[in-house]
C-alpha cells in the first residue's frame, strides 16, 4: 500500500473529491449539497484515506446518543482490495469508542455481498431487511448491528 497514506477527517476542501469517487462507487451519489449539509451536522463524522494526495477511500457516521450509524463507505475501484475498507471501518469503530457509543448500525444492499463480508470480518450481524430501501433500484437493504466491547 506504500507509505504515502493519510487518515483524516474530511473537510471541505475534499468535497469535490468525494463526489467524483461517489460517482464512480454508487448507483445514486450523493451530491455536492448534501455532503456540505453533512459537514454541517454536528452527529455526523466523516474519515477519508488519502493516497499520494489523492482520496481513495471514505466514511461516515451519524453518532447518535450511544448509537453509531454508518451513512456509507466507498473505496476508488482502482483500490479496492487492499485492506482501505478495512481501514474506514476501523476508524469509525475508533471514532464510536472515544464518543462512548456502544453499539453500530448500517444497511446495506443485499446484493452487495462484499460490503457485507467486510462488516461482517468486524463483527456486525444481520439484525433484520428493510423491504424496498434503496428506492433507485427497489432492492432490499439489510440491517447490521454491532455491539462494541470497550478496550478490545
Amino acid at each position: 500500500m506504500g507509505n504515502n497514506i493519510d487518515v483524516r477527517y474530511l473537510t471541505k476542501n475534499d468535497i469535490d473529491k468525494i463526489v467524483e469517487l461517489e460517482k464512480l462507487c454508487f448507483v445514486t451519489p450523493w451530491t455536492k449539497g448534501a455532503f456540505e449539509q453533512e459537514l454541517k451536522n454536528k452527529l455526523a463524522r466523516y474519515i477519508v484515506i488519502e493516497k499520494d494526495n489523492t482520496i481513495v477511500a471514505y466514511g461516515g457516521i451519524w453518532l447518535i446518543v450511544d448509537e453509531g450509524h454508518i451513512t456509507n463507505i466507498a473505496v476508488h475501484p482502482d483500490y479496492r482490495g487492499i485492506g482501505l475498507g478495512n481501514k474506514i471501518v476501523n476508524a469509525l469503530i475508533d471514532e464510536c469508542i472515544k464518543n462512548d457509543v456502544t453499539s453500530m448500525t448500517l444497511e446495506v444492499r443485499k446484493s452487495n455481498i462484499t460490503a457485507q463480508n467486510l462488516y461482517k470480518k468486524h463483527g456486525f450481524e444481520i439484525a433484520g431487511i428493510r423491504p424496498d430501501y434503496y428506492k433507485d433500484t427497489h432492492e432490499d437493504a439489510l440491517i447490521m448491528w454491532k455491539e462494541i466491547n470497550k478496550g478490545v
